[in-house]
């Protein structure tokens, strides 16, 4: 016995559709036009919020910024953090701007703290320094081992120096490895001093670092 096939007429099919669709809309047509209005809503609140107050506030911050890096450049360190009285000077730009603060800000502070003699808060800025420059930020790195290394943890001091060298590869990270060297000899690391010392000559040959690497590893012979 033969089945029977039901056969539907695709224009009917398409209408049937149409007309469900119609009805979904019209029943949840209010909801629809809230949610819409919301979405709406939302992004130009965000929209506003970038332009007519997150931008400004960079902008000032930007500003408020100049006077504090040009004490920086004269090594007056001490204004350059703290202000002195008429401008602003690291600290208070980013206490008084927050996340609107450049970046480079926490690099600044952390460097006059560094050359204060305040290392903890020098490795607590340093820390919050981020930036897509491969070269500023490997500095910075170091610039925590050099804290660590003032505060005689020579552990953390060849770490820093170790993750400063790795991070970028350029003439700088000579400087680095060198750091990481006498700290290893500090430690008492003879051969993985001479190790780095060695791999600074062949990486950085033209560099002042690959240049004095066989004195220091004579140092190390003699010794």
């Amino acid at each position: 016995m033969s089945k029977k096939i039901n056969q539907h007429d695709p224009e009917e099919s398409v209408e049937n559709a149409l007309n469900a669709t119609e009805h979904f809309l019209e029943k949840n047509k209010n909801i629809l036009i809230y949610s819409v209005v919301a979405v709406l809503a939302i992004v130009a609140i965000g929209f506003s919020y970038s332009q007519f107050y997150r931008k400004p506030l960079k902008e000032e911050a930007m500003a408020q910024t100049f006077v504090a890096e040009q004490n920086f450049r004269n090594d007056n360190f001490e204004v350059a953090l703290n202000g002195d009285g008429n401008t602003l000077g690291f600290n208070q730009v980013i206490e008084e701007y927050g996340s609107a603060a450049p970046a480079a800000v926490y690099m600044y502070a952390g460097i006059c703290n560094l050359h204060l003699g305040n290392y903890q808060e020098a490795i607590s800025m340093l820390r919050k320094y981020k930036s897509d420059d491969p070269i500023t930020q490997a500095r910075a790195i170091a610039n925590i081992g050099d804290a660590y290394a003032n505060l005689l943890d020579n552990k953390e001091a060849l770490n820093y120096y170790l993750k400063a060298a790795a991070h970028h590869d350029n003439l700088f990270a000579a400087s680095y490895m060198l750091k990481a060297a006498l700290m290893h000899e500090e430690l008492g690391n003879t051969q993985d001093a001479i190790k780095l010392y060695e791999e600074i000559k062949v990486k950085y040959p033209q560099s002042q670092e690959g240049t004095d690497a066989d004195k220091y590893i004579a140092r190390i012979s003699v010794n």
